[in-house]
């Protein structure tokens, strides 16, 4: 396929299509395992120097959503710290983007559910950079359950802890190394809108964080820090096959009007676009990226 002619290829036709095949992961899963490979904008992301010298801490950076949005952050100029829980490799695998693009790479293991951990790698930014432009909350804990029953209360403790709480330690965290200009990207889910009923504890968060996002917004516009959230529709992540039932794997989003699951490299230029000045008008507001399915 020529290059005019992949510029103008269906959206429905551009990745790959469901049904997947049949996988199952444990939690939180890796990107080796994943079939078909996810794409990040490996080979396609190409950089303009939006956020040339800017110091970004992306959490979940390690893979899927964040792993693109660390490339694309990297290749428009930033330093990326990538907050991730476990997954040295795939971790490593994201610094070696970052660090091809010229960039710095900070790898920052942990889990952000316990307010010290999130309280380091506040420390550890402005340790390593000096500073924090661009705070991205991207990391995030579900799990499917077939009933309330199997849903035990420590799991929805701890989905509550790393989707919300970790939300706020880590912005409370960064807002004083945070000069005007600077900006806040949240990963909401169109779950905020259309909640699935196996995924009760993690929908929940998702509708806290867009009620977050455009309380913080508000707030911190006097500091000249925009806050704005994204809402993904269901894309092709390490999450999707080590939490979910394998049923779902399968035809996971089919049922979207683009009848696939999104990659992760279709979500990050809006991430750059939120942490760049290009949206100077923009905050408390949420952009969906959903493959066509309503969130009105």
């Amino acid at each position: 396929m020529n290059s005019s002619e992949n510029k103008n290829q269906h959206p429905q036709e551009k990745h790959p299509q469901p049904p997947y095949p049949d996988q199952k992961q444990s939690v939180p899963g890796t990107e080796e395992d994943m079939q078909p490979k996810a794409d990040h904008g490996e080979e396609s992301y190409k950089g303009s120097g939006k956020l040339e010298g800017k110091k970004a801490i992306i959490t979940g950076g390690d893979s899927g959503i964040g792993r693109a949005v660390a490339i694309a952050f990297a290749r428009e100029g930033a330093d990326v710290l990538i907050s991730y829980l476990s997954e040295d490799k795939d971790a490593q695998e994201t610094a070696k983007y970052v660090e091809e693009a010229g960039r710095k790479a900070v790898l920052v293991r942990g889990d952000i559910s316990e307010e010290s951990h999130c309280n380091h790698i506040i420390e550890k930014a402005v340790e390593e950079f000096g500073q924090i432009d661009i705070l991205v909350n991207n990391a995030a804990f579900q799990m499917a359950r077939e009933s309330l029953e199997e849903t035990s209360s420590e799991e929805w403790d701890y989905t509550f802890k790393t989707n919300i709480y970790a939300m706020f330690y880590l912005c409370k965290g960064a807002k004083p190394h945070m000069k005007p200009g600077s900006t806040i990207v949240n990963t909401t889910s169109v779950n905020a809108y259309n909640p699935k009923p196996i995924l009760i504890p993690y929908a929940a968060t998702k509708g806290a964080i867009q009620n977050f996002t455009s309380s913080l917004g508000q707030l911190l516009a006097d500091d000249g820090i925009r806050v704005n959230c994204v809402a993904p529709g269901p894309i092709w992540t390490p999450l999707i096959p080590s939490t979910m039932p394998p049923d779902n794997v399968k035809e996971f989003g089919k049922n979207t009007p683009m009848k696939r699951a999104g990659q992760p490299a279709e979500l990050a230029p809006i991430y750059v676009l939120l942490a760049s000045q290009d949206s100077s008008y923009m905050t408390g507001s949420t952009v969906q990226v959903t493959g066509g399915t309503p969130t009105i």
